[in-house]
């Protein structure tokens, strides 16, 4: 029977070739697009799964009050590691690690730039990192380096590199202990090389001096493995004040910031990063479930599609069905054929979606840089692909086999079916439905881009052209001031600074500041801190409004501080040149003021900013290029003074202005998906209009005849066949625009600086629909006007 099922529905298809393909082909792009969302949403969810003891990993966080708001932090004191592995038996393991940096690695001729980081050698067995060849416990010695396969076969091609040595940043030589496999991009740990966390004490000698037991300097991170069975809310509570206690005699600490550490489980690390006043509040989740909800849009509209054409297209199967119910067919038997050629059609629309998707992924990955693949050889994806096209294809053809198959065969066979007015109602409605998600779709995508533009268009504050940064090395630093002198006199640059972060972004915030009339519970806010010598404000182009810049001149510099709008704001100065301020107990002069700068997100408050005079605090040398030489040129001129001072460091440099652009990737790739599937949303919804319309037009032939007859003329008949749909689409609107500001308005209580939603975008909307609505029907409402009404008049 199932076998007959299928040939009679293949031999339906074949008969309707025109509605088959649109049936099939926008079924297939609406299933094409929820696989590729699918697969995007199940990269995102799997990120860091591939790690053994993903269950028991947790980040070490702490919550931290400032100037009255609570927040939350990954940053944590160096000492942190030792004290929570001896101190408390909740813990199988601590791996405390830096941020990571851009090292230069050697090996003879082969010199590259490499990211890395400093980590703790329980971090290998922790990450259950694979090793590939070498030592498996490969950090416990101190001068040793781990390398990824790929940053090995870069060094060394097809040598054994295990054993061999890598010269670092031209300062240190490091043996290699092992080769491991690189971690999947969607795993939180990414590097290059690996180096042992104590081998930092042992180059830098200011870790040991400064930090070995400093409790109030948070600049490193540290993760942790807690034992089986252990409780993290309870291991939370016992750690909480594990910082706070090393400041008991600190009324600030105890009374103002009340730093509290807590565990952070790695299930959360990606998708619920976000915390509000120390509370967990989602994060990246929210566009995995809005994209989610995107997907199921596509295919209710793909579906809508199905169901339209095929109640609309009730007539011709009506004769079919008054027979088989009047030979004895029971109406399930019915609604199984007409369910079995629903799942065909989803089946042939699965074929070509695997094809869409094929073709389509390539350019998916770059859009959103990642390495996603079809996994045809995972049994659990062919259970998920073939369970969700059943849904599909029962889901699709649920209502028509419902609806054809509730046919009187009396009535069918005495005359046919004479549905009356109320018969295309339910079509009406399922058409509003799809139009409503593709413009609430539509409205989406627009305010995105509204809002990226807006951010955008936000002055920065600095003169980012011709602006490069070049992450310092010790050779660097050694030889600045000859660098320096050397850039300048080459006539390639104009002026040179160094500083603790590059021109946009702030890499250090500091409390402890005191000025004339704060209160000690003030010396708990928080400012954005950037370190740097002279020629700051010449370099990195920033307006100034009052006094100067940092200069040679002024001996008294070497304490002087620079604050920008928002800081002069915050402490409340209405004079602040000379004015004098306290840092940790350290007096500093203010020697000018900077307008307000944007170098960091370009969706906040610009936070108040202290810009020190400090010379050893440096990561970063900025050189202004000549504004009257080309860039090309002048990078063309400057890289051999580059490499002559630092002869260890392939030349590396970044424009400020393309870094700067890089600030709205994340927003632009959300955009980017928004308006791909509002397009295709979009596109499949006029599929299915393309074919209502042209059963529209075939059905009412005879009214147009008469119609042209008595003279209406093609413009007359334009109308009458379009209106329906124009009516259908601004009821759409209606109903999509009240949802659409909703749902934006929520979206966009997560920006500081953002648009307010005006009606023109819903009236744009509205015009682009109305205009993409009848470009579709008024190909089939033209051809039916067009047509000679003496055929369509005629009598068999």
């Amino acid at each position: 029977m199932i076998r007959n099922y299928l040939k009679i529905a293949w031999r339906n298809l074949a008969k309707s070739k025109v509605y088959s393909f649109i049936n099939v082909f926008g079924l297939a792009v609406g299933m094409a697009v929820a696989m590729m969302i699918g697969l995007w949403i199940n990269d995102e969810l799997s990120a860091n799964k591939h790690h053994a003891n993903y269950a028991t990993l947790y980040q070490i966080k702490m919550h931290q009050t400032f100037d009255g708001k609570r927040g939350t932090q990954d940053a944590i004191p160096f000492p942190m590691g030792d004290e929570l592995q001896t101190k408390f038996p909740d813990f199988k393991a601590v791996a405390m690690c830096d941020w990571g940096s851009t090292r230069s690695l050697v090996v003879g001729n082969q010199k590259f730039l490499k990211f890395g980081h400093f980590i703790g050698q329980d971090a290998i067995d922790m990450f259950s990192l694979k090793v590939k060849n070498g030592d498996k416990d490969p950090l416990k010695e101190p001068y040793s380096i781990v390398l990824t396969e790929e940053t090995a076969e870069a060094l060394f091609g097809k040598q054994d590199p295990v054993g061999k040595v890598v010269r670092v940043d031209n300062t240190m030589n490091l043996k290699v202990t092992a080769v491991v496999e690189k971690q999947p991009k969607n795993a939180t740990l990414q590097y290059d090389y690996l180096m042992p966390w104590h081998l930092q004490e042992k180059i830098y000698d200011w870790i040991p001096k400064f930090h070995k037991t400093n409790w109030g300097n948070n600049s490193w991170q540290a993760y942790a493995q807690l034992k089986d069975g252990v409780d993290p809310e309870k291991t939370s509570t016992k750690i909480k004040n594990v910082v706070l206690d090393h400041f008991k005699d600190n009324e600030l600490m105890q009374k103002s910031i009340k730093p509290a550490v807590f565990v952070h489980p790695m299930e959360k690390w990606r998708l619920y990063s976000d915390f509000t006043d120390g509370v967990n509040s989602g994060g990246f989740i929210r566009y995995v479930k809005l994209f989610g909800i995107f997907g199921i849009f596509v295919l209710v509209i793909a579906c809508i599609n199905f169901m339209n054409l095929s109640t609309a297209r009730s007539e011709k199967r009506a004769k079919e069905v008054g027979v088989r119910k009047a030979v004895g067919s029971a109406r399930k038997q019915l609604i199984g054929q007409f369910l079995s050629e629903s799942i065909l059609i989803a089946f042939l629309a699965l074929i070509v979606a695997f094809l869409l998707v094929a073709l389509s992924l390539p350019y998916f990955n770059k859009l959103t840089e990642k390495l996603m693949s079809i996994q045809f050889d995972n049994p659990v994806f062919w259970a998920i692909i073939l369970g969700f096209t059943l849904f599909t294809g029962l889901l699709a053809g649920s209502y028509p086999a419902l609806y054809l198959s509730s046919f009187n065969p009396v009535k069918i066979l005495k005359g046919g079916v004479h549905v009356g007015k109320n018969a295309s109602l339910p079509r009406k409605i399922l058409v509003v439905i799809q139009f409503t998600f593709s413009i609430v779709l539509m409205i989406g995508t627009v305010i995105i881009y509204q809002q990226i533009q807006h951010a955008k268009n936000r002055p920065i504050g600095f003169n980012s052209q011709g602006l490069i940064s070049v992450e310092v090395s010790k050779d660097l630093i050694d030889n600045y001031e000859p660098l320096r002198n050397e850039l300048i006199a080459s006539g390639m640059v104009s002026s040179v600074c160094e500083t603790n972060s590059p021109p946009t972004d702030i890499y250090s915030n500091n409390n402890g500041w005191e000025w004339k009339g704060s209160t000690p519970e003030e010396k708990s806010v928080l400012f954005n801190t950037i370190a740097t010598n002279y020629d700051y404000v010449k370099t990195i182009g920033v307006k100034l409004k009052e006094g100067r810049d940092f200069s040679k001149e002024f001996s008294t510099d070497s304490t002087g501080v620079i604050l920008n709008e928002a800081a002069v704001k915050r402490m409340g100065l209405k004079h602040p040149v000379d004015e004098m301020v306290k840092w940790n107990g350290k007096d500093r002069r203010i020697v000018g003021v900077v307008a307000d700068v944007m170098m960091q997100s370009p969706y906040r408050d610009i936070a108040p900013l202290t810009i020190v005079f400090e010379k050893g605090w440096v990561n970063f040398i900025n050189v202004r290029i000549n504004p009257n030489v080309a860039s090309a040129e002048a990078i063309k001129r400057i890289k051999p003074i580059f490499d002559k001072y630092n002869p260890g460091f392939p030349f590396a440099y970044k424009f400020a202005d393309s870094e700067y652009a890089t600030k709205f990737n994340y927003e632009e790739l959300i955009g980017n998906l928004a308006a791909i599937i509002s397009v295709l949303a979009i596109f499949i919804s006029c599929l299915g209009l393309f074919g209502l319309a042209s059963f529209m037009a075939e059905q009412r032939k005879k009214e147009i005849g008469v119609r042209k007859v008595l003279g209406a003329s093609v413009a007359n008949l334009w109308g009458l066949l379009s209106k329906d749909f124009v009516k259908l689409i601004v009821i759409s609107c209606a109903i999509a625009s009240p949802i659409a500001w909703y749902a934006m308005k929520e979206w966009l209580k997560d920006y500081t600086y953002k648009i307010d939603i005006g009606v023109g975008v819903f009236l744009l909307v509205l015009v682009v629909a109305l205009i993409v609505t009848l470009m579709t029907v008024s190909y089939q409402a033209i051809k039916a006007a067009l047509a000679n009404p003496v055929k369509s008049l005629k009598t068999e």
